[in-house]
């Protein structure tokens, strides 16, 4: 079955924890729920360590030789908010924590630089207007109730409700609160929300076997993706979908398929 043609692809990404550790506990119930009620994708790794090789990876098919969570570290490539904007198509990052839009501090707070990959690639960085489009988490249920939502979001939860510096409760209050009420709302119809982890505590896969979620209307309920797949494969979908120029590795990788309505 063809991938769906998103109105909207959102990717809320979690912090180091294994899928083990999400799956059958019971400070998750969020997680199982929404698994059950949409589609799991179980054999999903990161594909490094630490956090930010991550990152980089999800939105530009490779993590340009980083090796850690450097904050002044800079990238000249090619990258997702490129291949969107090339093709129309519009994106933000919702940052929890974010002091203001466009904010390219180390950290503020429970916000980390880390965690906010488009913010390291020159192009982005060094464009006031492109900067514009990294924005504190409080404009996505402004912009989901205003029917404004962009065509591609990525959504990052502070180093405490993703589970980076809390617990695995704390990160499924987190979900609960902020993805649940997008799943059943008119600015979602037609599109699909992806809860993924950066990485785990072991090197499966390059950085460890994670819990990833594909969630929304586009998703056939109580499907499982049980290929291997990781970052790259994520990218590769959404690429696929929109007909955008796949880079790095995800040229490599296979869409995920098989859970699509």
């Amino acid at each position: 079955m063809p991938l769906p043609r998103f109105t909207h692809v959102l990717v809320v990404v979690f912090e180091n924890h294994e899928r083990g550790e999400i799956v059958g506990s019971r400070d998750a119930p969020t997680f199982h729920a929404l698994g059950r009620r949409y589609a799991t994708l179980t054999r999903y790794d990161g594909v490094a360590h630490p956090s930010l090789p991550n990152y980089l990876a999800l939105v530009s098919g490779s993590t340009h030789g980083i090796a850690s969570d450097c904050t002044d570290c800079v990238v000249a490539a090619r990258n997702l908010a490129d291949t969107l904007e090339a093709a129309g198509r519009t994106w933000k990052t919702y940052a929890e924590g974010l002091p203001y839009p466009g904010f390219t501090g180390g950290s503020a707070g429970r916000y980390a630089k880390k965690h906010d990959p488009f913010l390291y690639f020159r192009d982005v960085a060094e464009s006031p207007r492109r900067r514009e489009r990294v924005v504190p988490l409080s404009q996505l249920a402004r912009d989901a109730a205003r029917n404004r939502l962009p065509d591609f979001a990525l959504v990052v939860p502070d180093l405490c409700n993703d589970m980076h510096d809390c617990s695995i409760a704390t990160g499924d209050a987190w979900l609960r609160e902020h993805v649940v009420p997008l799943l059943g709302s008119r600015a979602l119809a037609g599109g699909v929300v992806f809860v993924v982890f950066d990485e785990g505590s072991t090197d499966e896969g390059g950085g460890g076997n994670v819990e990833a979620l594909a969630l929304g209307p586009t998703v056939r309920p109580g499907a499982v993706f049980a290929r291997p797949t990781n970052h790259y494969g994520l990218l590769r979908t959404i690429e696929d979908a929109w007909g955008l120029p796949r880079l790095g590795l995800s040229a490599r990788a296979r869409p995920i398929g098989g859970i699509w309505r």
